[in-house]
């Protein structure tokens, strides 16, 4: 988001131009609250989510934590193995002054800020059935006007199903499409008019539904580290792909502004985010380190600090 510096023109004449400095001052004076409130405008950044739901930010608005009640995204929840935590994944919201965070084993979503629920897929047959045969929910997306959102989800046959609210429309998905596969879905992202998705899996495969446009996978490649992420260029018409070993994998109009591959990690990479002002993408590792690419900025972040639980996500 961009703005524009008005330009004012002051008469030079003596009488007026002391007016106006009066005026002026007179405002100044007054302060913000003369002129009413203004619109809150999120500052560009990003945000690191712990598997215990906690959230850090870094330039980002914070609103708050699924870690202040450790019931929202506990350890191993019943019937599934999750040391690390269950909350997987997380989205800002359109301006950025929110966001929403995805309990992985029951599907509840908890949002903060101004992120507002449309429904969750706790509330839908396949997490009521049994913990034992629910789905993991393991990424969620918004829709391009930030009114509905997907939840990607992996059943018992490692197939990658989604789930839609909001104003988000469904469309097929791996399941449906009987997709051949060698890894289980990591993420996925709305086409840039909202009618369509693209899902990548672990071993690169990428897939594309409604209008998504497929542009290159690394399906079928030899890759030293499976992906664990994937994100859309500004204008949707490419994506990044990121592996563990901070591998990146430019497709489309994305730019390859460089990887973290073939370097030594503390903590192995856990997602990617694309800069929205830019051609740049930050990585995230599990210990909370940032890796600022291809032009982003690096904003800090929470490598050789403690954590509570690993980080499992990074999104704007």
């Amino acid at each position: 988001m961009s703005g524009r510096a008005a330009r004012v023109s002051i008469a030079r004449t003596p009488v007026l131009a002391g007016t106006l400095a009066l005026v002026m001052a007179v405002l100044l004076a007054v302060g913000p609250a003369a002129a009413g409130p203004s619109p809150r405008t999120a500052a560009p950044g990003y945000r690191l989510l712990a598997g215990d739901g906690g959230v850090f930010t870094f330039s980002s608005p914070f609103e708050g934590s699924a870690a202040s009640d450790p019931a929202r995204c506990p350890t191993n929840p019943p019937g599934r193995s999750m040391p690390e935590g269950s909350c997987w994944s997380m989205a800002a919201t359109k301006d950025g002054s929110g966001y929403y965070v995805l309990n992985a084993a029951t599907g509840r979503i908890f949002t903060y800020g101004d992120a507002v629920s449309y429904g969750q897929p706790a509330d839908t047959p396949p997490y009521q059935a049994g913990t034992e045969f629910a789905p993991n929910a393991v990424a969620i997306t918004l829709t391009v006007d930030g009114l509905g959102y997907w939840v990607l989800e992996e059943g018992l046959s490692t197939l990658g199903s989604v789930q839609a609210f909001g104003d988000a429309t469904s469309f097929a998905d791996e399941v449906s499409a009987h997709v051949v596969h060698n890894g289980f879905p990591v993420g996925i992202v709305g086409s840039r008019d909202g009618k369509g998705y693209l899902i990548v899996d672990s071993d690169g495969g990428a897939f594309a539904f409604g209008d998504a446009v497929f542009a290159g996978s690394m399906g079928g490649a030899h890759l030293n580290a499976p992906v664990v992420g994937l994100a859309a260029s500004p204008d949707g018409n490419g994506y990044w792909l990121a592996a563990a070993d901070g591998g990146v994998f430019a497709f489309g109009d994305a730019v390859y502004g460089g990887s973290m591959g073939g370097v030594r990690l503390q903590a192995q990479v856990v997602g990617i985010a694309a800069d929205p002002a830019g051609d740049g993408y930050w990585l995230a590792a599990a210990d909370g380190g940032i890796f600022a690419l291809g032009g982003a900025p690096f904003l800090g972040s929470m490598g050789g600090r403690l954590l509570a639980q690993p980080v499992v996500a990074v999104t704007t």
